[in-house]
């Protein structure tokens, strides 16, 4: 995949949403000459459960509380109303295909972008035809093949060839996780502009130009799963998610007889990745949840041994799978909620050579937007908004109908048919 030029300044501001598992978030930003983003505002929402493991368990409440956060989002930044917005996919079927389309124009001519998007689609369609059970989250561009010379970029409109190749990689996942986020949206009129997979979004977000051409991996540490992506010379070389996160250590230190917030608290606020990294063994008096006066004692290196203990549950495997590619890739970038555990950094670093680093998207950001913005559980919404302006750079000649003004003209000309069947069956009778 080759990195995309960000330039262009949009009147409609750019909306991503991503559906985690704790909450829906929503971010509204601009995209200034510089390809920077002003973030105008954000919310969230966790008013009802509405993703499991990367998968929507019930559409109603998201519709619902998407509605919601876009309304909030709306007000905070003084928008009459947000219809359209960029979404992330992700979730714990998903995995990567690679798959190409070739065409042969029989003489050297342009190659125009309704060939390329025809291509696109072919591969679509390679990939659920073969595999009935999945459907294409999203297509990725590896690289072209001009008349056999082959380029990272996209053919310009100006380029010529008569035989054309155009690779990708496929992000497919079981048809229920694509499904279930259409569905979601019919219940509410908001428009998806585009869907982009997660490592792609934080591919885009975190990685230099240099990080691609030696090789990078991205494990990002979400709630309710954990994803690890290694990335080399525009190929992504191995995806993996995990169905557990941070949510799964919050729910095993509830069971020292607390409630899950205050096990969630002692979690972010106390607690080490290892219990080598406890300096002082301190005990912490939680209030039990089933008595007025009651508490519970929790010491500094008990909490340490039982987040250890999920996070190497979590992480071997993966860490195993990236040492495999150790001498291909120069770097490791950690993001996602549970990067922020204190130590993690260093608890990863001792189970692979690949020197691990936090992954910071605040280069992508202006000096006015919000300090809240640059944390690393934003770097996925940051990506998403980078891609949703690209794509409204290279796709200026699409309008979408926002789906409420379309349903009310179509109500409107039901009114009208029906009142006009009126009269004329009337000056029949």
């Amino acid at each position: 995949m080759s990195r995309k030029k960000r330039e262009s300044t949009l009147p409609h501001p750019l909306v991503a949403i991503d559906l985690g598992g704790h909450s829906v978030r929503a971010m509204a930003a601009e995209c200034t000459q510089e390809g920077l983003l002003r973030v105008l505002g954000v919310e969230s929402s966790n008013r009802f459960p509405c993703v499991e493991r990367g998968v929507i368990c019930n559409q109603s409440n998201v519709g619902f509380v998407v509605g919601e956060v876009m309304r909030l989002l709306a007000n905070r930044i003084h928008h009459d109303v947000l219809t359209k917005t960029f979404v992330t996919l992700g979730g714990r079927s998903m995995k990567i295909a690679s798959v190409m389309s070739k065409r042969d124009q029989v003489r050297r001519k342009e190659v125009q972008q309704h060939l390329l998007d025809e291509m696109e689609a072919e591969c679509k369609q390679k990939i659920e035809a073969q595999y009935p059970q999945v459907a294409v989250l999203d297509l990725v561009p590896s690289y072209y093949v001009l008349d056999g010379k082959e380029q990272d970029e996209a053919p310009s409109p100006d380029q010529r060839a008569a035989l054309v190749e155009a690779h990708y990689v496929a992000f497919v996942g079981k048809k229920e996780l694509e499904q279930k986020v259409v569905d979601s949206f019919i219940r509410t009129p908001k428009h998806i502009e585009h869907a982009y997979v997660r490592p792609e979004a934080l591919l885009y977000a975190l990685a230099s130009e240099e990080d691609l051409r030696k090789g990078c991996a991205i494990l990002d540490l979400g709630a309710q799963t954990t994803t690890l992506s290694i990335f080399k010379g525009n190929q992504y070389l191995y995806t993996k998610v995990v169905s557990q996160g941070g949510y799964d250590v919050s729910r095993d230190i509830e069971q020292l007889g607390i409630s899950l917030p205050y096990a969630e608290r002692l979690k972010c606020q106390y607690g080490c990745a290892s219990v080598e990294q406890v300096r002082v063994n301190n005990a912490f008096r939680v209030p039990e949840p089933s008595a007025a006066e009651g508490y519970v004692l929790v010491k500094a290196t008990d909490l340490a041994a039982i987040i250890s203990s999920r996070l190497e549950q979590i992480l071997s495997p993966l860490m195993s799978d990236l040492n495999q590619f150790a001498d291909r890739i120069s770097v490791l970038y950690i993001t996602g909620g549970g990067s922020m555990l204190n130590g993690m950094e260093e608890y990863i670093q001792q189970k692979t050579t690949v020197p691990v680093m936090f992954g910071s998207h605040a280069t992508w950001l202006t000096a006015d937007s919000p300090d809240e913005v640059c944390a690393p559980n934003y770097a996925s919404l940051v990506g998403t908004l980078l891609l949703g302006a690209y794509y409204r750079q290279t796709h200026p000649e699409e309008e979408h109908e926002d789906d409420i003004l379309k349903r009310l003209k179509e109500f409107k000309a039901k009114v009208e048919r029906e009142t006009l069947d009126i009269f004329m069956n009337e000056g029949i009778g």
